[in-house]
């Protein structure tokens, strides 16, 4: 919030803040706020090309909150109009497996043989199946 007496609040309307409005050139500008990007967070973005198909990971980007995130992933990964709904995720949301452990992770244990569609018998007299 700017205070009242600040020069800034004296600007014409219409005026940007940090230029000095004409005829008072001995106001000096505000220095620009400086955005710390190392303090921004990572996000994972999902761009769906058309209706009817499921998102897909587009790539990362830094963004300081979800809103900054969604434009800034609409800007870099629709440029063509190639999207129709875009998901920004943080990064540090997301729980993956190890890449390292994937054989011990997606075998599938011993002795369940009835998740396999050959385990089963066709029953006699059944129809449709």
């Amino acid at each position: 919030m700017i205070p009242t007496d600040s020069p800034t609040s004296q600007a014409r309307p219409g005026t940007p803040v940090g230029v000095a409005p004409a005829g008072n050139p001995e106001m000096p500008a505000p220095a620009p706020e400086h955005h710390d990007r190392s303090a921004w967070g990572l996000w994972e973005v999902f761009v769906r090309s058309s209706r009817g198909l499921s998102h897909v990971h587009a790539g990362s980007l830094h963004a300081p909150d979800a809103a900054m995130a969604l434009r800034n992933a609409r800007d870099l990964y629709t440029r063509r109009n190639e999207g129709v709904s875009i998901w920004v995720v943080p990064a540090d949301a997301i729980a993956a497996s190890d890449p390292d452990s994937k054989g011990s992770f997606f075998e599938s244990p011993q002795g369940k043989d009835y998740r396999h569609a050959t385990y089963y018998t066709k029953s006699e007299g059944v129809k449709h199946l």
